[in-house]
This record gives structure tokens, C-alpha cells and sequence, in this order.
């Protein structure tokens, strides 16, 4: 079992693991497994398993000893079992625990990134980066796509200031959407101040890099 927080890469080393064992990476609403001598994957078990669907799962992995990996965000200690024999089976489970990503992942994930867009970032840009954002694998490569947007957009290479900019834009867009819709069902801010800071973000961007 593989248990961390969201972008700690339990799903990527599943998925690495499943590809060198040959395993069937299974969906809780899925079939039965085929061919019960291969091991068993499945990804996100807390939030999709449960109950006799998790328990039949169990005795099927320790029956046939095919090997069963799930991952998961929180401990199989936690899960609900209102089954006793399913409760004993979850708290013996063997469990990895995995952290967010330290310094060196969450660089190697960002070059990653920047390479499938063929981006060359800079030193400077990863450490900008990886000072500022969140230390997950999603909201590492949402940033990846932005700035690839936003450098499209502004005819401009993928700079320090670049990024400052849109992790700005991106700051201000969680704070927007923190404001629902009023009374009568619009933005709280206004459609305009939205399209005003789009416009600006360029010509922030340019003033930035001049020398």
C-alpha cells in the first residue's frame, strides 16, 4: 500500500511498478481480474473502494498470491469497515508512507514538465519556482502550462519574470473564485477587472525584462 498527499508520486510509482510486474490495473466498478497469476493494481482505493467490493478484492489478491498494490491518500487504518474480518485485513496491510516532494523531486518534475513542452528552463527559473509553488506533481505542471501559455501569448521566451507574473495571475484567480456570484448571479469583481489583468499581464511582463 502507498499512502501520501496528493503529487507526492504514489500513482507514478504505481504506474512504474504495474509496467514492470505486467499487472492489471483495475477500476473499482471494473470486472473481476483476468487472469488471477498477475498482480493487481489500483490506484485511489480509499476514495473508490469500500466494503465487500474492498474485502472480496483482499481474498482474491491473497488467494490466488498474484500481489495487490493499492494506493491511497490516507491510511487503510482509517477506512471504514463495518465487516470485522475486512477491519482485521486492512490494519495488517504493509504501508509506505510517501511525503511531499522534497527539493530535488519536485526540480526533476518541473524539468519534466518544461521537456515534454521543449522548454530548456534556466537555473534560475527551477530555483524562482521551486521557492514559490506548491509542492505537488498537478499544480507543478499546471505552472508549466501556463507560463508555455503565456510565453505563446506574449511572443516572449519563459523568463523569471514571466513566471512571477502568472503565479500572480494565478494567486489572484483562486482569490476571485473564493467570490461567488452575487444576488443576481454575476462576479462579484466583474467580468471587466478580469479582462484587465489578462491585459496587463503582457505589458508587465515586457516592462520586467527590459533592461
Amino acid at each position: 500500500m502507498l499512502v501520501g498527499p496528493p503529487g507526492s508520486g504514489k500513482t507514478h510509482l504505481a504506474t512504474i511498478w504495474a509496467r514492470r510486474v505486467c499487472a492489471q490495473v483495475l477500476s473499482p466498478d471494473g470486472p473481476e481480474p483476468e487472469g488471477l497469476d498477475r498482480p493487481i493494481l489500483v490506484d485511489d482505493a480509499d476514495g473508490r473502494l469500500q466494503g465487500e467490493a474492498l474485502f472480496h478484492l483482499l481474498n482474491v489478491a491473497a488467494r490466488h498470491g498474484a500481489g495487490l498494490l493499492m494506493t491511497a491518500r490516507t491510511p487503510p487504518t482509517q477506512w471504514p469497515a463495518e465487516l470485522p474480518d475486512l477491519r482485521s485485513r486492512l490494519n495488517a496491510l504493509p504501508v509506505a508512507e510517501l511525503e511531499e516532494p522534497d527539493d530535488a523531486v519536485l526540480t526533476a518534475m518541473l524539468a519534466k514538465f518544461f521537456r515534454e513542452r521543449n522548454i530548456r528552463p534556466s537555473d534560475e527559473l527551477l530555483a524562482y519556482l521551486l521557492r514559490r509553488i506548491e509542492r505537488s506533481a498537478a499544480h507543478a505542471r499546471e505552472v508549466v502550462e501556463r507560463l508555455d501559455e503565456a510565453a505563446d501569448v506574449a511572443h516572449r521566451p519563459v523568463s523569471r519574470a514571466l513566471a512571477r507574473q502568472v503565479l500572480e495571475n494565478m494567486d489572484h484567480d483562486e482569490d476571485s473564485a473564493g467570490h461567488g456570484p452575487d444576488e443576481h448571479g454575476h462576479d462579484q469583481h466583474g467580468d471587466d477587472a478580469a479582462r484587465d489583468s489578462g491585459a496587463m499581464s503582457v505589458d508587465a511582463v515586457e516592462a520586467d525584462d527590459r533592461p
